[in-house]
This record gives structure tokens, sequence and C-alpha cells, in this order.
């Protein structure tokens, strides 16, 4: 159960009433004291005989001085004694709230010293300590993810312009070699230029998946929402990847529920589809097929993208939607992808609230998705049915 803010604050606020309510009473004793000594004439006698004893004069003497120098004076006296009881008591509590403030301002130091101390102040005050630690909590967090922000943007840097120097090396190779020998035979010619094309087409592809990722480190995509037949979409995207999937005689076996609506961005997922099927083919087996099967349970789509190919170790399963992350072939072969693909795939993912997974066992390696079915009601409404 959440205590309310009054209830966090009580114990100080006894505290401090406690000892405002205890001074007071304290000052009302001493005023009411002196006021009767003065009115039974008590401390008449007292005064008398504190003369008689610091001045070593006789009784007649001293009760002279009192009645010349006090007894006319007595009110004064008495507003002065009660005047100075007061400030007692403010003095006491302003030395309580300068020890509680001193605490404050030792947490504050704790607060900001670059340890993992943890403030402890008096138990009235818990409710500032457990503020103050959140506090503190919440800075260490916020500079652990600051340092973490600046380690990806390095590790950004140096990925890309590691990728980029390749093919870029390869462009400029190229292209040197057409100015040296400007009699090079026109097929020769024609195939350097394709080449050549082609390494700046994976240059630019590269540059583009780049940029794609930041805006979504940024949150700077924006979803076009709208009702999506996933298997046209799963369908459509085979037969666009079957040309390159059978120059090493993959193929693609779906298994889809024709009935499966998910309410999503049509190219985001579509893009998601490609580059899971693009990273399948990479590191199937020849001759070997790719299965593709969605269903839906309990309101979640599940879709399963299944391919046969090496076992990936457990520990490089996390690993594999992490950003530029790419396994040792995958980075020295002539396939492999700027690392990017899988890093954007779930990004896509979790921004329509859904999620990714990878999964290896043996010779089969799985990718598993989960999202959101669309609702039903309102689906018929956007698509017009009554």
């Amino acid at each position: 159960m959440k205590r309310s803010k009054k209830d966090e604050f009580a114990a100080f606020q006894s505290k401090v009433m406690w000892c405002f309510c205890g001074n007071a009473l304290l000052s009302v004793l001493i005023v009411m004291g002196l006021y009767l000594l003065l009115w039974k004439q008590r401390l008449g006698d007292i005064v008398v005989a504190l003369l008689e004893f610091f001045l070593s004069i006789d009784h007649e003497a001293a009760f002279m001085i009192y009645h010349k120098y006090f007894r006319g004076y007595k009110e004064v006296f008495f507003a002065a004694a009660a005047v100075l009881v007061f400030l007692a008591l403010l003095w006491r509590l302003f030395r309580l709230m300068r020890e509680y403030f001193k605490e404050i301002d030792q947490g504050i130091d704790i607060l900001l010293a670059d340890d993992e101390a943890q403030v402890h102040l008096s138990p009235e005050m818990l409710p500032f300590e457990r503020k103050l630690n959140t506090v503190k909590q919440t800075l260490e967090q916020r500079k652990a993810e600051a340092a973490l922000a600046e380690q990806r943007k390095n590790e950004l840097v140096m990925y890309l312009a590691h990728d980029i120097r390749t093919p870029l090396t390869s462009v400029i190779g190229y292209l040197n070699l057409l100015e040296e020998a400007p009699d090079m035979p026109v097929d020769q010619r024609a195939r350097n230029l394709h080449i050549t094309l082609e390494k700046a087409y994976r240059l630019e592809e590269m540059i583009n998946e780049f940029f794609e990722i930041t805006r979504y480190n940024y949150q700077q995509i924006q979803l076009a929402k709208k009702p999506v037949d996933l298997c046209f979409l799963l369908v459509q995207l085979s037969d666009e990847l079957s040309p390159a999937l059978s120059q090493h005689g993959n193929s693609i076996i779906l298994d889809v529920d024709e009935d499966l609506t998910v309410c999503g961005d049509a190219d985001k997922l579509a893009r998601v589809f490609s580059n899971i099927l693009k990273n399948a083919a990479a590191y199937s087996y020849p001759e070997t097929a790719i299965r593709i099967t969605a269903e839906k349970s309990q309101g979640v789509v599940n879709i399963s993208f299944q391919n046969k190919g090496d076992a990936i170790p457990a520990e490089k399963l996390p690993s594999l939607f992490d950003k530029f992350y790419r396994l040792d072939e995958a980075r020295i072969s002539d396939t492999g992808g700027t690392g990017l693909g899988l890093a954007i795939a779930k990004e896509i993912i979790l921004l329509h609230g859904g999620s990714i997974r990878a999964s290896s066992e043996k010779d089969t390696v799985t990718f598993n998705i989960e999202l959101p079915a669309a609702d039903q009601k309102n689906l018929h409404v956007k698509l017009g049915f009554h």
C-alpha cells in the first residue's frame, strides 16, 4: 500500500512538534514561576539576600537598594525575563533545525561524491534519506547511460570507418585501373565498371543503413500503422527474394494462416522480414529451404523463420541484434552484411510493441517474432465493414 507524503513525514513533524511544545511548556512554567515569585514578594527577599551576600552590607542597606533600583521596575524585569525565556526557546529550536540542515548538507555532499556511499540521516528524516539516495541512484544511472552512449557512438564511428574503407578502396582501385589503362578491351572495361558500380551501391547501402539505425536510436521514426495482411506480405517478399535464393539452391516454404492480420507499418515490417530472410540466406546450407510459419495465439501473432546452417553458440545469440555484430565468417566473406540488418529489425519490432529472439539447435537456426494481433472489432471499422 502506497504511503501518502503526509504519512512519510509524520515522524519528522512529530519530532519538531514535540520539541516545540516541550520548550514552549517549559518557557511558560518558567515565566509563571517568575510571576509568582514577584507576586508573592519572594523575589524581593531573594534579591535582598543576594545583595547582602555579594556587597557585604546589612539588611536595611540591601533593602534600600532593592527598593530604589528593583522594586519600582519589577514589571520591566519581568518582561525582560519573559523575552529572554522565549529567545532561549527559539535558540533551542534553531539548534535543532540547524542539526537537520547540517545532516542534509552532508547528504548532498555524499550525493555529489563520485563513489557508492549511501546517505544516512536521523531516523525521523528517513523520507529525506530515501529521496536523496534515489536521486543519487538516478544520477549514477544517467552517468552510466551517458558513458555507454559515448562508447556506442565511438563504436559506431569505428565500425563505420572500418566497413566503408573496404568497398571504397575497391572503387578507387577499379577507377585507377580504368584511368591507367585507356586501351583496355571493351568487355574487360565493362566488367570492371560493373564491379565498381556494385561496390558503389554497396557503399551507399551501408551509409543508408547507418543513418537509419541512427534515426531509430534518436526515436525519429514514425510508424504509419494500418491493417497489414501478413500472409500477402510474406508471399510477396518470398517471390521477390526467390531469384537470389535460387542461385545457391535455396528456397522458401510458407506455412502461414491466410487470415492473419496485424496493425503496423507495412513498409517497416517488410524491412524486418527481408532482413531476416537475407540473413538466413547468407548462413543457410546450399540446397536447403527456409521455412516461414505464422499463427495467432491469445491475441499475439507468432512468426518463425527457420533455416538449416551452422549452429550459433549460445553465448553469441544475444549479440546477434547488436549494431555491427557479425559472425566471424560473415565479416571476411563477400556476402557479409553491415551488421545492422538485425539491429534495425529489432528496433522496428520494438516500435510495434513486439519482441524478437533467436535460437539455435544443432544445424537449425530459428528467429521468432511476436507481434500484437490486430483488434478484429477495430479492424472491421478500418476496412469499412459493418
